[in-house]
């Protein structure tokens, strides 16, 4: 089995969308192993999006993310990492196929509801950022 990383980002949160990814998750045979309401300080969110520190949208990204609240989930299934970037869509709401979380409510580009792991390695280092051993079924 296969572990990721999901966030219902602020503008998910606020949009009242959180019940809505858990059942898009679940009909899809996703099986959520930890969840934890957070709300990031700007800190908090560079540290999470360090990796894109030298990026042109890293203050904008950090500032939108410790904005609000958010839902972090750790995800487990098989090719779970897969399986949950396709429901998401694309990055760029645009572009996300009809039927993603992405195309059906993101309002643009930053604000596109939510965030997952692209990689396993990524989805260990995101995980671990957020949860214990402990916090995990």
């Amino acid at each position: 089995m296969e572990r990721t990383l999901s966030i219902i980002k602020p503008d998910g949160v606020k949009k009242g969308l959180i019940g809505e990814v858990i059942k898009r998750f679940e009909a899809n045979n996703i099986k959520i192993v930890g969840m934890k309401l957070v709300k990031m300080t700007k800190k908090e969110a560079k540290g999470f999006y360090s990796v894109h520190s030298k990026r042109p949208f890293f203050e904008s990204l950090t500032d939108f993310m410790s904005s609000g609240p958010c839902v972090v989930m750790v995800l487990e299934g098989e090719k779970v990492i897969e399986k949950n970037r396709k429901l998401m869509g694309a990055t760029n709401y645009k572009e996300a196929k009809e039927g993603t979380i992405r195309a059906d409510f993101a309002t643009d580009i930053e604000k596109n509801v939510v965030h997952g792991s692209d990689a396993p390695h990524t989805a260990a280092f995101e995980i671990g950022y957020f949860f214990q051993g402990i916090d995990l079924l």
